[in-house]
């Protein structure tokens, strides 16, 4: 009788062991959504504002040179733009929300640049995976219907290519150097812009 007591225990601390195993797999899930609105710094720290999203990485996609650096891709020639890998909760945003927070925080009537960041590394795209392709396109054509401006949306929607992480010392850059940033935000008139844009409220 105590050992079928000892085992019924034991059992029972499996089932439940394995129970919290599932539970913690499932909350640990998360999806990603790959985008370039100029300058990932701002960017990044934008989307870490974002209630659903878990990490925020700076990087680059699209190009055609494996492991670009930051100065390689400043200097042109590699094809590369500067994104943003957002990882989000896909039970707390999706993915289409996640692309209307995106629309607001970037200038989509330019396809030259961003700010006063100018060049193709820096212009805003898109990139999609096949699930995300439907979703995108109709986001994007959403906000040609809704947009409150005139000028028309010059964002690229871009097939997702391989993600190269940024240097270390471009993450969380907004965190490591506050005065820095907030100089160099300020400077080029990106939430002004934003505010011509979009509007006070949305931004």
């Amino acid at each position: 009788m105590k050992w079928i007591t000892i085992f019924s225990l034991l059992l029972a601390l499996f089932s439940l062991s394995a129970f919290s195993e599932s539970e913690q797999a499932i909350s640990d899930q998360t999806e990603t959504a790959l985008l370039a609105g100029g300058c990932y710094w701002c960017i990044e720290a934008d989307f870490e504002k974002l209630d659903g999203v878990k990490e925020v990485i700076s990087g680059f996609a699209g190009g055609h040179t494996e492991n670009p650096t930051y100065k390689q891709v400043s200097a042109g020639g590699t094809g590369h733009i500067e994104v943003v890998q957002v990882i989000y909760d896909p039970k707390a945003i999706n993915y289409s929300q996640i692309l209307d927070y995106f629309w607001r925080h970037i200038d989509p009537t330019r396809d030259d640049g961003q700010f006063c960041d100018n060049g193709p590394s820096y212009r805003p795209a898109i990139f999609y995976t096949e699930a995300q392709k439907d979703l995108a396109a109709a986001s994007k054509d959403n906000i040609e219907k809704t947009k409150p401006f005139s000028d028309p949306i010059k964002v690229e929607l871009i097939e997702a290519s391989t993600f190269y992480t940024a240097e270390k010392y471009h993450q969380d850059y907004y965190k490591k150097n506050p005065l820095r940033y907030r100089y160099y935000r300020h400077g080029c008139g990106r939430d002004k812009r934003i505010e011509q844009l979009w509007g006070k409220s949305d931004h």
